[in-house]
């Protein structure tokens, strides 16, 4: 009994600090959204080994398996990639790739889920891909609320702008150079 109160405690904080996050990004999460994410929170907490993956090969390691398999290794792909670009955007950088390459390997990995889904797992997934970078701007919300650390500067900003239409990187680039940032699509977005 102890367990269920600390879990829906655990649970309850999650969700306060979400939704605190989005009311400091101007955003608002659909229920849908917001549970995804507060158990997503829930589920790698404590997980360091999170930090040494490589998501491509997970990705490739999951589209060579089939059934339930390939879409539990999908999801995880999918929500590791929301964790990496959403809290985590300086590890990118550290790869030398962009923030925008979480996102599509992660919106893509929950379109791999969705097709693969049945009816109703399959709207939520979907709803997953094409939510997927207000649900980064929220984590780094989260992430630079209370530090007020940005955790992305102005160029690394600018790219992810450009590449996924982020809400919080034109926020980022508003407050820095006071400017409203003129975004040219580099490429299609989902």
């Amino acid at each position: 009994m102890a367990k269920l109160f600390v879990e829906q405690e655990a649970t309850a904080q999650w969700h306060d600090l979400v939704k605190e996050a989005e009311a400091f990004n101007g955003v608002h999460l659909d229920e849908e959204l917001e549970s995804y994410l507060v158990f997503l929170l829930m589920r790698y907490t404590g997980r360091p080994e999170l930090a040494a993956k490589v998501m491509a090969l997970d990705y490739l390691h999951g589209a060579q398996t089939a059934g339930s398999e390939r879409r539990e290794k999908m999801r995880d792909v999918g929500d590791q990639c929301l964790l990496f670009s959403g809290l985590f955007p300086k590890r990118a950088e550290k790869r030398r790739v962009r923030v925008s390459y979480y996102v599509d390997l992660g919106r893509t990995a929950y379109h791999n889920v969705a097709e693969a889904a049945q009816a109703a797992m399959a709207e939520m997934f979907h709803h997953l891909s094409d939510s997927f970078v207000s649900l980064m701007d929220t984590l780094q919300a989260m992430r630079s609320m209370h530090a007020r650390d940005q955790q992305l500067d102005p160029l690394h900003a600018l790219d992810l702008l450009q590449d996924t239409g982020s809400q919080r990187a034109r926020t980022i680039l508003g407050q820095t150079t006071q400017a409203i940032p003129l975004v040219i699509p580099s490429r299609t977005r989902h």
